[in-house]
C-alpha cells in the first residue's frame, strides 16, 4: 500500500477504481452488457420466486457470480492481449480456461433459477 493511502483514502480510491472497472467492462465487453441486462431483468423476479432469505440470496448471488466471473474473464483476456496478439498456446489456454469459468458460472446460475422455479410452481 502506498504511504498515506490507508483508511478512508484507500476506501475512496478503491471504490473509484472499482467503478472505473465496471464502466470499462460495460463499454468494452458485450458479454458483460448482455449478462448485466439479464441480471437487471431477473433480480426483481428473485423477490417473487424466493420464499426465504436463503432462496433469495441464491438467486441474487448466482446472478452476481456470473457478473464477477465475466469481469475476471475480461481481465484475463485484456492482460493476454496486452502481452501480444500473436497466437501462443499458453495465451489461448488462459483465455479458454477463463471462458470455461464463465460457462460454469452460467450453468450454476441456470440450475439455481430453474430448480427454485420448479420448486415454486410445482413443488
Amino acid at each position: 500500500m502506498k504511504p498515506g493511502h490507508n483508511g478512508w483514502r484507500h476506501l475512496v480510491n478503491s471504490t473509484r477504481y472499482s467503478l472505473k472497472g465496471l464502466r470499462a467492462a460495460y463499454r468494452n465487453e458485450p458479454a458483460f452488457r448482455q449478462e448485466l441486462v439479464l441480471c437487471v431483468i431477473l433480480l426483481p423476479l428473485a423477490w417473487w420466486i424466493g420464499d426465504t432469505p436463503v432462496e433469495w440470496i441464491l438467486l441474487v448471488g448466482s446472478c452476481f457470480m456470473v457478473l464477477i466471473v465475466e469481469l475476471l474473464n475480461s481481465a484475463v483476456e485484456n492482460v493476454v492481449d496486452r502481452i501480444g496478439t500473436e497466437h501462443h498456446e499458453l495465451s489461448g489456454r488462459a483465455k479458454d480456461i477463463s471462458s470455461a469459468a464463465v460457462m460454469l458460472a452460467l450453468l450454476i446460475a441456470a440450475m439455481t433459477w430453474l430448480l427454485l422455479l420448479i420448486q415454486r410452481f410445482w413443488g
